[in-house]
C-alpha cells in the first residue's frame, strides 16, 4: 500500500491549471445555490449524494448541485463508489495508493478503512494503472478536493465491478455500518443514459414525444425508484429496460446500504438535477444523460 495516484485525466477531460479548474467549479456551484437541502431539510444531515462523471463542460454543472449541499465542517470521511469501465470485475475494488492528486490539492487516502475492508476477504486491490486510467472516480476528486478545502478528511475509493443482486446486498451490509457513523459522506458515480446507435442502445416510445423525451421519460422512471430506496425495483426496471446507466451497480450497492443502515427509515433520497448532452431528434443522434440527487435524513 502506498504511492500517488496521478490526476490522469487532467488536461482532457477538465483543465489541469489549478486556478482555471478553480474558477469552473466556483461559478458551478455559484450557479447551483443555494442548494436544495437548505430548502427541503433544513435541519437534516447530508449523508450522500449520487452525481455524473462526464468531461466538465458537459456534466460539471449537473454536479453541482449535489456537490453545493456538501458542509465541509460536518465530513470526515468520504467513500467514493464508481464503476469500471476498464476491466472486468467480479466484485469491488480499493485502490492501492496512499494519496490522491488533483490540480487543486491532494486527497488524503483513508488507508487504515481500506485494510479494514480488505481484511473481510471481500474486495481486491486495484493496481496503480487500472486506477488511474478509470474516469469514474477521478471525475469526482476536483470537486471534493475544491469543496473540502482546509479540511483534515480522508477518502476510501471504491471501484464497484458487474455485480450480482446477491453481491450487492453483500457490500450494501457491510458499508452499512460505516454509512450509519457520523462524518462519513458517501459519493455515488453514475451517468444515467446513453442513447445512440454507437452505445447500441435506441429505446424510443413515440408516444412520449420526440426522442429526447422518451429518454427523459425513460431515465425518471429509474431516478424515483432510487428515491424510493427500492434496489429490487431498480434491479427489475435495468431488466426491463435495459437503460444504460453505467453506475447501475454503484446505486445499487448504495440502495443496499441505505436499505440496511440503522437510519434508513429517516433518510430521503431526492433527485435534485437532470440534463442531457444533447436533445436527440434523429435515430442517428446520440446523447449521455445526467443527473444529482442527494441522500439525507435525521439519523
Amino acid at each position: 500500500m502506498g504511492g500517488r495516484r496521478k490526476a490522469y485525466h487532467a488536461g482532457s477531460w477538465y483543465s489541469d491549471e489549478a486556478e482555471v479548474l478553480q474558477q469552473q467549479l466556483t461559478r458551478y456551484l455559484h450557479e447551483a445555490r443555494p442548494g436544495t437541502l437548505a430548502k427541503v431539510a433544513p435541519d437534516s444531515k447530508l449523508k450522500g449524494i449520487i452525481g455524473p462523471h462526464a468531461g466538465y463542460s458537459y456534466s460539471g454543472k449537473t454536479a453541482a448541485y449535489g456537490y453545493v449541499d456538501i458542509d465541509p465542517s460536518e465530513v470526515t470521511k468520504i467513500f467514493l463508489l464508481g464503476p469500471s469501465h476498464h476491466v472486468y470485475l467480479r466484485g469491488c475494488a480499493l485502490t492501492g495508493a496512499d494519496t490522491y492528486e488533483t490540480p487543486v490539492g491532494d486527497i488524503k487516502v483513508d488507508v487504515e478503512t481500506c485494510d479494514a475492508l480488505m481484511r473481510t476477504g471481500k474486495f481486491e486491490r486495484m493496481s496503480l494503472s487500472v486506477d488511474e486510467e478509470e474516469h469514474s472516480l477521478e471525475m469526482h476528486l476536483p470537486y471534493i478536493a475544491h469543496v473540502m478545502k482546509g479540511r483534515d478528511f480522508s477518502l476510501v475509493p471504491i471501484m464497484v465491478g458487474a455485480i450480482d443482486s446477491e453481491s450487492e446486498k453483500v457490500y450494501g451490509e457491510l458499508l452499512s455500518e460505516y454509512f450509519d457513523k457520523p462524518g462519513h459522506l458517501f459519493i455515488v458515480s453514475s451517468d444515467f443514459c446513453h442513447w445512440g446507435r454507437r452505445f447500441r442502445f435506441t429505446y424510443f416510445d413515440n408516444k412520449d414525444g420526440e426522442i429526447w423525451q422518451s429518454i427523459e421519460k425513460l431515465d425518471k422512471a429509474g431516478m424515483s425508484l432510487i428515491e424510493k430506496k427500492s434496489p429490487a425495483e431498480f434491479r427489475d426496471y435495468l431488466n426491463q429496460y435495459e437503460n444504460t446507466i453505467c453506475g447501475r451497480h454503484p446505486i445499487s450497492v448504495f440502495l443496499q446500504t441505505v436499505k440496511y443502515s440503522t437510519s434508513c427509515k429517516n433518510n430521503e433520497i431526492k433527485f435534485v438535477h437532470y440534463a442531457q448532452s444533447s436533445k436527440c431528434m434523429m435515430m442517428s443522434d446520440s446523447s449521455v444523460s445526467y443527473a444529482s440527487a442527494i441522500c439525507y435524513g435525521t439519523g
